[in-house]
């Protein structure tokens, strides 16, 4: 029998058994993994000397790539809390707790990025300085501290006390027990034991997404006045439902509260695109509540984020840890909206209500009311509540002590215990989460019973009662067309110019319902209407091409055919329940004709369906911004050897025709043809690129200014997978040819000061790498690794004087991205000169990403600026 055991969990994870050495590692680790792992057998519950346990996994691989698809694929929240509380290998006296830690192991960049994510998962704002930042007064900051010290036993712990991690370079390195690893490529691996090895792909294939462990029952939802959706009722463990979470419907508006995993599926499940989504209520940062919002930076459109600022920072934190990008960032996604703690805040009608509750991280629940004949209609939400007996447990009178005050104890159980029409709450348990009991004397008009795997018991179905997925309380009943008004508002999108009464006569139209694998339309055959999608998502496919994408509301389908009489270039296909108006083909060629827009329409519709056959524009993207798009595009053409703008222009340049190379200096990086682009810096970091585009062949681009794009989150998104896989290909090329150690005018930031300075910085750095590789003790390595530190720190003093003599906008943001650089040099120096095992390859991939994310990133932005500055 084999000592390796590999099994594919799903696409792109994998299990990894090697049980005479005591390892089971799990290789992957996307959303709701520990759920598949569940589902496939591989964690199930034991009994150990009389304790209740699991089995599961001690070590975690990570992906080399953050963002696969779209998907996050390193998620090790959840993972590593099953490791620690449900194997109990954290828990004092526990059979599991060996003195052996769980180890995360993977690219240094990975790895490192992941353990402040969890960190952040853990705790959220950490300190005293990060919750007054958000604007709360030192009596909350203090309530806040010591009741986050309580739930963290007095001992806020960094993920490095209770994980072992282990960075996985160019040369094979042991993980435990004579059990070897080898990194064989991007994202490839293989493990050896004794004679035997087995490989690992941890790539997601492209055009797959990362399945859900559940199946969902697809349902018709209605767009109605003030309903609750009940999208999810489980929490993180539970392997046939999603987290709990609710879909707001008012006044025909999608609103989400939470976005946990997975929340593609449920959304499909329930017949809504994302781009429909008009804004998120967000409770708090856990995974479970959090790691959905992916799904939402895939819109065409930045939605509202609603959430009060503590609880905003605790989100942002946590987004900017995982994804190694400045906090900032995260107004680039979401459009941002402060709610007041404990008033009823404005949402276009719809009022909410957020108030403190205890937990770990920050957290509010949510109370929402509406206006109707007979009064308010009320809803409270009650995510990640503690119980009673919890909170009688953190009652203490010593104001200097962790726990919770009698004023604040009172304050919170009359807030819980608000009558309302409708209340969800969680009765999850243990330390961090609600029990149903507590709620025995609640007079709200229903009580759902939300955030638990398992089935309620007879003293909680006297309590409440669950809500199956779909399942709506309509709070208000409406009497309006929210559909219509929604189609009318769309229509209006794609025909701004067109007259009132001409939209009035289109929307005098058939408003067609399809089921889930409807088709709408044939690739082939010849039609005469052409279609607006109102609700859900549709699937457009050119099997003969090889392409698949998605049309989302507000897209026009098969308008080109249905105008000129021509057969269909695709069949569209309905993903989930749809409504879509359908317009006479007749009708809307008069309209167009009336108001003289046949050329511009024509053009539009060309370069539209090319923007759709595209990976940067297909699929997310309605017509009304590919039009958006469209009209602003400038056709321009190149001959063979000449550069596409120089990598300066503000815009990015898409190919129509032909073939370019993307170079840096005299390397390829990657060869690019048609619905292949350059120029996303500009885009990202409104900085010039540091690669050039050089036609190849005769060649036909279209010229997108990066304005256009900046708002468009879900290009932003795409443009950020294509910077990262780019930058690392340009680092990794840079070594192979000479140290990355060494000056290059490529990493030049406009400023000469600026480039002495980090020319002197490169050469502390060789000197340390050389300490290492040469082996001169430990000794030079720690003198050396000091002058590193001392000349940093000098070095980043100056940065800051310069930009703030010069105004720099982002000085602030750049003293954040100073400070915690220096706190990564400090640690990566602790942990070098304690002796870690290939100390070299952890410090030069540490060294490749301060290159990639701040000198040849960030640090150019000031170069942009005085560039400007002298004309």
């Amino acid at each position: 029998m084999p000592a390796i055991r590999k099994i594919e969990v799903i696409p792109g994870v994998h299990w990894v058994e090697i049980r005479e050495a005591d390892l089971y590692i799990l290789c992957g680790c996307p959303a709701d993994s520990v759920k598949h792992l569940m589902k496939r057998g591989l964690i199930i519950p034991e009994i150990k000397d009389g304790k209740q346990t699991e089995t599961g996994p001690n070590v975690i691989l990570l992906s080399d790539t953050l963002i696969q698809n779209g998907a996050f694929s390193n998620l090790a929240e959840f993972p590593v809390l099953q490791m620690l509380y449900r194997q109990g290998i954290i828990l004092p006296g526990h059979p599991n707790n060996t003195g052996q830690k769980p180890l995360l192991m993977g690219s240094e960049s990975q790895v490192q990025s992941q353990l402040r994510y969890i960190h952040r998962g853990n705790y959220g704002l950490f300190n005293e300085q990060e919750l007054i930042a958000t604007g709360l007064s030192p009596d909350r900051v203090n309530a806040e501290m010591r009741i986050k010290l309580r739930f963290a036993f007095d001992d806020i712990k960094k993920p490095e006390e209770f994980l072992d991690t282990l960075s996985i370079g160019e040369t094979c390195v042991e993980v435990r027990n004579g059990v070897g690893i080898c990194r064989k490529g991007h994202n490839l691996y293989e493990f050896s034991y004794g004679d035997e090895t087995v490989e690992v792909d941890l790539h997601l294939p492209q055009g797959t997404q990362y399945p859900s462990p559940y199946p969902l029952c697809f349902q018709d939802v209605g767009r109605g006045y003030f309903d609750i959706i009940h999208s999810g009722d489980g929490d993180g463990w539970d392997v046939n439902r999603p987290a709990m979470s609710s879909v707001i419907m008012y006044q025909g508006e999608v609103y989400l509260i939470d976005a946990g995993p997975n929340i593609q599926h449920t959304l499909s499940a329930l017949g809504i695109g994302v781009n429909e989504i008009r804004g998120i209520f967000h409770t708090h940062a856990h995974d479970d509540h959090f790691c959905g919002l992916t799904t939402l930076m895939q819109a065409d459109h930045r939605i509202l984020h609603f959430a009060t600022p503590h609880v905003r920072a605790s989100v942002a934190k946590k987004w900017a840890a995982l994804l190694a990008r400045p906090e900032s960032e995260f107004a680039s996604y979401f459009k941002l909206h402060d709610l007041i703690e404990d008033q009823w805040n404005d949402v276009l009608g719809l009022e909410v209500k957020p108030v403190f509750s205890p937990h770990p991280v920050e957290t509010t629940i949510m109370f929402f009311r509406a206006r109707s004949e007979s009064g308010y209609r009320t809803y409270a939400h009650l995510a990640d509540i503690s119980s009673r007996r919890v909170l009688d447990n953190f009652l203490t009178d010593d104001d200097n002590a962790s726990g919770l005050s009698r004023s604040l104890y009172d304050k919170v159980w009359k807030d819980y215990l608000t009558c309302v029409d409708v209340k969800k709450l969680d009765i999850g348990g243990g330390l961090i989460h609600g029990e149903a009991q507590d709620f025995s004397q609640d007079n709200s008009g229903k009580i759902i019973l939300s955030h638990t795997a398992r089935p309620l018991n007879d003293t909680e179905r006297e309590i409440g009662s669950g809500a199956s997925f779909g399942m709506v309380d309509r709070l208000i009943e409406g009497d309006q067309d929210f559909l219509r008004a929604s189609a009318y508002r769309q229509l209006r999108r794609n025909l701004p110019v067109v007259k009132d009464h001409e939209l009035r006569m289109l929307m005098n139209s058939e408003m067609i319902s399809l089921n889930p694998g409807s088709i709408l339309l044939r690739r082939g055959q010849t039609h005469t209407d052409v279609y607006l999608m109102v609700t859900g998502v549709t699937e457009r496919i050119d099997s003969e091409k090889g392409l698949s994408n998605q049309c989302s509301a507000g897209s026009l389908l098969a308008e080109l055919s249905g105008l000129a009489g021509q057969p269909c270039a695709a069949t569209y296909r309905a993903l989930t329940h749809v409504r879509a108006l359908r317009l006479p083909a007749v009708l809307f060629k008069q309209v167009i004709a009336d108001n003289k827009l046949e050329a511009y329409f024509d053009n539009l519709r060309t370069w539209r369906d090319f923007l759709r056959q595209t990976w940067l524009f297909g699929g997310a993207t309605s017509s009304t911004v590919q039009d958006k798009i469209a009209g602003s595009m400038l056709s321009l053409k190149f001959k063979p050897g000449q550069a596409l703008g120089h990598g300066t222009a503000p815009a990015i340049y898409i190919i129509h025709k032909g073939q370019a190379e993307v170079r840096y200096e005299d390397r390829v990086v990657e060869t690019i043809g048609p619905g292949e682009f350059i120029g996303e810096g500009f885009v990202l970091f409104k900085t010039p690129c540091i690669t050039t585009g050089i036609a190849v062949t005769e060649l036909d681009v279209l010229h997108i200014h990066a304005g256009i794009l900046r708002d468009v989150p879900v290009v932003r998104w795409k443009l950020f997978e294509t910077f990262r896989r780019r930058m690392r290909s340009i680092v990794e090329a840079t070594e192979t040819g000479q140290s990355i150690f060494t000056w290059r005018e490529e990493y030049s930031t406009g400023v000469p000061k600026q480039n002495d300075d980090h020319r002197e910085l490169l050469e502390k750095a060789e000197e340390v790498h050389k300490c290492i590789t040469e082996n001169k003790g430990q000794g030079a390595i720690g003198e050396a690794l000091d002058e590193l530190i001392h000349y940093t720190t000098e070095h980043f003093s100056r940065e800051l004087g310069w930009y703030k003599d010069e105004d720099f906008p982002e000085l602030e943001h750049h003293a954040l991205l100073h400070g915690q650089l220096l706190n990564e040099i400090r640690t990566k120096a602790m942990r070098i000169k304690a002796g870690i095992p290939n100390p070299d390859v952890e410090f030069v991939t540490f060294f490749k990403n301060w290159l990639i994310d701040h000198i040849m990133t960030e640090d150019r932005k000031f170069g942009r600026l005085m560039e400007f500055k002298q004309g």
